[in-house]
């Protein structure tokens, strides 16, 4: 697909290198050419140096031949603007991302009147996978799948716990609930595990189950299955704010701490239920006096990754608090990935998920992708397809259907029955199922299925 990215930002870098190692022909458009000058020697993109709300500067990057524009500038303003010209220019899907919560309430509005495929807003998916992980601290992410009735989960198997030394195979009896282990890292090693597979003491493990079931898990495991108490907040920016007000729609109490007067200002005003506290949030005593010790969570959300981190390491040593931790520098995943932090929140690769999904689900010829995340270092992906037709997928026992290697299908969801599949269940025309596969680039429910040799 020729795919146009406007802005190339840390998003619409990665981005571009996301989409030009999937074979796209992408054209980057900026006007900082010495930006542009770096990317395009080290990625196999075309750039353009310009305004890309200009007609002239989209007119040279061909829009008019375009299947997809991506705007990802600084300004939500510029974004709209982009997509609108890019609308008269060509007849190409446009992708906006919109930050501000001044529009957030005319999303659908501001779609239909300007044409607009898809709008995305990192700061408030943020927000929602955090409360996620809020509402069940045990876990250190949660993906979901079919409108959230299928949770994909991420736990550490920690000492002690009964996971240490089991069998695959014995998993569900274990834990006395239907649940499907998808995915094991082992250090630098990513599993997709067979029955006989030994977990051990250290593993990062990937569950598919239905919320009952991981609620079941959980408690089975005597870990926590209830929300968090309270929570502490570091940061009172846009992320802050969308968390603030989905905790405090969960009658969750939330304390936040923001440097900025005038910011907490806009604050108290806009979140009437939450207490805001004006200081510096790396200050101890602060912390300390806004009861940190006492937390059930504490959220960092500062604009500085190195004070997020070391902040959240702080919190893992003076208290018991559940840690959510923002990362905004692509670049670092390697070494953050490595670190201890309980749970990390990363708005640009949830960006990059939403986009991807979209065009993956474009280029699919029944537009069948429903949903589709990265896990696990960005090594495995797990995709949501709807079944909309017959195929050689379907109607066929999963225990004589021939998948790709390293592929499982984790979960089968019929009306509103959410199926841990087992060797005698079939895939039927208006299911939905979800898979986990260390390929890239699957784009139809059909793809699951091992090439034709």
């Amino acid at each position: 697909m020729k795919i146009i990215i406007v802005g190339c930002g840390k998003v619409g870098r990665a981005l571009a290198d996301l989409l030009s190692a999937e074979q796209h022909d992408i054209t980057l458009v900026d006007t900082n050419a010495s930006k542009l000058r770096r990317i395009t020697e080290d990625i196999d993109v075309m750039g353009i140096v310009g305004n890309g709300a200009d007609i002239d500067t989209l007119t040279e990057a061909d829009a008019q031949n375009a299947d997809i524009l991506i705007a990802m500038t600084g300004s939500d303003e510029t974004n709209l603007l982009v997509c609108l010209m890019a609308g008269k220019v060509g007849h190409c899907q446009t992708i906006a991302r919109v930050r501000n919560p001044m529009y957030s309430r005319e999303i659908d509005f501001i779609k239909a009147q300007l044409g607009i495929s898809m709008v995305i807003n990192p700061e408030y998916a943020a927000a929602q996978e955090a409360a996620r992980v809020l509402r069940f601290p045990a876990a250190e992410k949660i993906d979901t799948f079919a409108h959230g009735k299928i949770q994909l989960f991420k736990i550490t198997i920690r000492e002690g716990m009964p996971l240490d030394g089991l069998e695959m195979r014995h998993l569900s009896s274990a834990c006395h609930c239907d649940v499907l282990l998808c995915a094991v890292e082992r250090g630098d090693t990513v599993t997709i595990p067979g029955g006989s597979f030994v977990l051990h003491k250290g593993d990062v493990i990937s569950v598919v189950a239905s919320e009952q079931n991981m609620i079941q898990f959980f408690a089975n495991l005597g870990l926590p299955t209830k929300p968090v108490s309270n929570v502490l907040i570091a940061g009172g920016g846009r992320l802050g704010y969308y968390l603030t007000q989905n905790l405090l729609a969960s009658k969750i109490p939330v304390t936040v701490i923001e440097e900025r007067q005038e910011r907490c200002d806009e604050l108290a005003e806009l979140l009437p239920g939450a207490v805001i506290v004006n200081g510096d949030a790396t200050d101890r005593k602060l912390l300390h006096s806004e009861g940190l010790l006492r937390a059930g969570a504490f959220v960092t959300l500062m604009s500085l990754d190195e004070e997020n981190i070391f902040l959240s390491l702080y919190s893992r040593m003076v208290s018991k608090a559940k840690n959510v931790t923002k990362i905004n520098h692509i670049t670092y995943d390697d070494v953050v990935y490595g670190m201890d932090l309980d749970s990390t929140l990363q708005p640009k690769f949830m960006t990059a998920d939403y986009i991807l999904q979209y065009v993956r689900a474009q280029q699919s010829s029944g537009h069948n992708i429903e949903t589709l995340y990265r896990l696990l270092d960005n090594r495995v992906e797990a995709i949501e397809f709807s079944v909309n037709a017959p195929s050689a997928a379907t109607d066929i026992p999963l225990a004589e259907l021939s998948t790709r290697d390293n592929l499982l299908i984790c979960c089968i969801m019929r009306d509103d029955q959410v199926i841990i599949p087992r060797g005698s269940d079939r895939i039927q025309v208006g299911d939905s199922i979800v898979v986990v596969t260390l390929a890239k680039g699957l784009q139809d429910v059909t793809d699951i299925l091992a090439p034709v040799k």
